[in-house]
């Protein structure tokens, strides 16, 4: 019970953290552009390592105990590329303009409200709250299934992807603002669809747990290193380079990888 509390209570310290880009939104009027590449670059430097030097391989030890060593090592390269797949589309099915992976800055919040009275505006307002719901899904399932497999595992991811919800709290309020013109709205609404990397965690819980296997957590777990993999690749990286710290953003990188491989060091 205290491994399943530990798990659901860091998934939802990761979904939180959605809000305080949305407090940053709400309070502050300029965007801390070098924050928010180094932090972007961390939080890529630690999914890319974690998922590449640990996960992978305690996927693969897994499947390769249960199915042997030729099927055990090539179903965890199809479950790793399955999870980038899986991100993919949905990456895929959220158009540019609604997804809250799309870079945006607290000055967008200052801008005329001419166009809050377009009822696409509206539309895109509510779509953005929803696309960040489904982004965060599969996230949640990551973060609960590596803490109930290994709590310090766990916690990194967890702070890593805290981390990356911080600018897309921003992303969420500025086109929910543009569409209602209420700042308090925006920001409440961004930070609910935070709430859906714990809903990921209950989903995991109550749908995988009583299934759950040697095989069936190798599959799941190479899955989530590929996601992983894949939003850093496609979405972290280029997020942060776009702020305009393209140098601060490599140094972030780096800088999240020797932090997770130091505390990978110290956990053995």
């Amino acid at each position: 019970m205290e491994e399943l509390l530990l798990a659901f209570g860091l998934t939802l310290m990761a979904g939180l953290a959605t809000g305080i880009g949305s407090v940053l939104a709400f309070f502050t009027s300029t965007t801390n552009t070098k924050f928010l590449s180094v932090a972007l670059g961390f939080s890529a430097g630690v999914m890319i390592y974690v998922s590449m030097v640990e996960i992978f391989f305690k996927a693969k030890e897994s499947l390769v105990g249960s199915m042997g060593v030729e099927a055990g090592s090539w179903v965890t390269v199809a479950s790793f590329f399955g999870g980038m797949l899986v991100i993919a589309i949905i990456d895929k099915a959220i158009p540019k303009q609604g997804n809250p992976h799309e870079p945006k800055s607290v000055e967008d919040m200052s801008k005329p409200h001419d166009e809050v009275k377009n009822s696409q505006l509206l539309k895109m307002g509510t779509f953005t709250a929803l696309a960040i719901a489904i982004h965060n899904f599969p996230e949640g399932i990551a973060t609960f299934t590596s803490a109930l497999q290994d709590p310090s595992l766990g916690i990194a991811i967890a702070i890593a992807i805290a981390i990356h919800n911080i600018p897309e709290g921003i992303a969420v309020s500025v086109p929910i603002y543009y569409a209602t013109g209420d700042r308090k709205k925006a920001f409440k609404l961004s930070f609910l669809s935070g709430l859906s990397e714990p809903v990921g965690a209950i989903a995991a819980y109550l749908l995988l747990m009583p299934f759950l296997s040697d095989t069936l957590f190798g599959i799941l777990f190479a899955g989530v290193a590929g996601i992983m993999v894949f939003i850093s690749l496609d979405e972290l990286l280029p997020a942060s380079r776009q702020y305009g710290e393209a140098h601060l953003s490599i140094y972030g990188v780096v800088g999240g990888m020797a932090v997770m491989a130091v505390s990978l060091l110290l956990f053995i």
